[in-house]
């Protein structure tokens, strides 16, 4: 590490509030990615210090069973599964992720405080992904281990404020549980300044979705490597849910519904997710964050964590 760094970051994986809380070296969260983040990217990151996450999405439980059964089979260390609210299977899944002892929950895309005690009864750790300060004080006062805040640098489904914006903000409001930014992290000089900001961890999808360990198809990872920030956009703003993609044929496609103003059948949230590993990218939602912009080299899950932490 840097030896002109402040006490802040050497201390910063000794007495780091997530990283006690989760039982992980280093805060550094995997995000949830349906369709994409399975047992050998989950297990990758967790054995290289950080927290792998299962990205259940619309699956069904039977899925999310056997995933975490190979996850195990591939780690000892901590992992999470991330729960996709608007799934229809959820009490299934549920029910899995508990009888199967998850530790660690996230949860994204809809109201999570109903399943709140039943994980809690559990022991599971649970920590929603959140786009606002507001949502994320709610949070913490309905029991929640830890919170997301995302802002709109993410991949997929965007709000409407800034990580950078949203991290102080949360920090100011939150009393107990630590903040978790995403949005735009990809390499050590943003971790640095999620940290600076306040942060007590980092969340990252599109830097891990261009890992070696990843199951997502080579022509999307060469997707992302070779994007320049002109080729990330945003479309679908008009149904209410706009999602950030890297420019295709599929979103070109997408900007024309747009100036239509129609919300058919084939573009709902269900259709897109889970719809991201095959070879064939001119035709599919290239999910990705700004960051993708910076990411040049596809690396394993490991070389990511260890670049990251000797930024700092």
């Amino acid at each position: 590490m840097n030896p002109f760094l402040s006490e802040q970051f050497i201390n910063m994986f000794e007495k780091n509030i997530l990283t006690e809380s989760l039982g992980i070296k280093y805060p550094v969260i995997q995000g949830g990615m349906a369709g994409i983040s399975e047992a050998k990217l989950v297990s990758a990151v967790s054995e290289a210090g950080g927290l792998g996450t299962i990205g259940s999405g619309m699956m069904p439980a039977s899925w999310v069973e056997d995933e975490i059964r190979k996850t195990k089979e591939l780690t000892k260390k901590p992992f999470a599964v991330n729960l996709f609210m608007q799934n229809p299977k959820m009490e299934e899944v549920v029910k899995t992720i508990m009888q199967n002892q998850v530790p660690i929950v996230f949860t994204g895309g809809g109201n999570p405080l109903p399943l709140f005690p039943y994980l809690q009864a559990a022991g599971i750790k649970v920590i929603p992904v959140v786009p606002s300060p507001r949502l994320a004080k709610k949070m913490e006062d309905s029991g929640a281990d830890a919170v997301v805040v995302e802002g709109l640098e993410s991949g997929g489904h965007i709000g409407q404020n800034t990580t950078f914006c949203l991290i102080p903000q949360a920090k100011k409001l939150l009393q107990k549980i630590p903040v978790i930014a995403a949005g735009g992290i990809y390499d050590g000089r943003t971790a640095k300044g999620a940290f600076c900001l306040g942060a007590d961890g980092i969340q990252m999808g599109t830097r891990f979705l261009a890992s070696k360990e990843c199951v997502a198809s080579e022509a999307y990872k060469q997707k992302i490597t070779g994007s320049s920030p002109d080729d990330i956009d945003v479309v679908l703003a008009f149904t209410g849910h706009p999602l950030r993609v890297i420019k295709n044929k599929w979103s070109e496609r997408m900007k024309k519904l747009e100036e239509k103003g129609v919300f058919p059948e084939e573009i709902k949230a269900e259709k897109i997710a889970g719809s991201v590993g095959g070879q064939d990218v001119d035709n599919i939602p290239l999910l990705a964050g700004i960051s993708a912009a910076g990411i040049k080299e596809i690396k394993t899950c490991r070389e990511i964590i260890d670049e990251i932490v000797a930024e700092l």
